[in-house]
């Protein structure tokens, strides 16, 4: 397969997330070698830019969009991210190894877990009532369901 050079890159965020709120201030001051986009996930205007893309899906796991079409999700999106940045490529190369990798999943997901611990336990919920508990699966709390009477799906 051809190689396509990375000219540009969109990060999709939860614009309801504060962690990830943080994270796009964050990438905005950092000089880039790379130009970034950062979009809402799920916004009219990604859904605009990517129109054959999952929007619910990005809302889950972290993606970014490069400007030849490559698609990044969880611990790639984040060395990509971080590949873009003038002071952070080193740390991406490293991170892009076997033993880097396994460092990038586990940080994804401790911040996937973080992110979640708003809504208690270390769980991880999506806003529309649905919640991941690493011991329980997925829950449905939403109307009809405040006694726990819902399934685990």
């Amino acid at each position: 397969a051809a190689r396509v050079p990375v000219r540009r890159l969109t990060v999709l965020y939860d614009a309801e997330c504060a962690m990830c709120s943080f994270v796009r201030d964050w990438l905005v001051r950092q000089r880039q070698l790379v130009p970034l986009d950062l979009v809402p996930a799920a916004s009219a205007e990604a859904r605009r830019r990517f129109p054959g893309l999952d929007h619910r899906t990005t809302l889950d796991v972290v993606t970014v969009v490069g400007d030849g079409g490559q698609v990044y999700r969880g611990s790639a999106a984040w060395i990509v991210t971080l590949w873009a940045l003038r002071e952070h490529r080193p740390l991406a190369h490293r991170l892009n190894t076997p033993t880097g990798a396994r460092l990038a999943k586990g940080a994804v997901l401790a911040a996937a877990r973080w992110r979640g611990s708003r809504w208690g336990g270390g769980a991880y919920g999506r806003g529309d009532g649905w919640t991941y508990h690493p011991s329980q699966g997925w829950t449905y709390t939403g109307p009809g369901c405040e006694d726990g009477s819902c399934r685990t799906v």
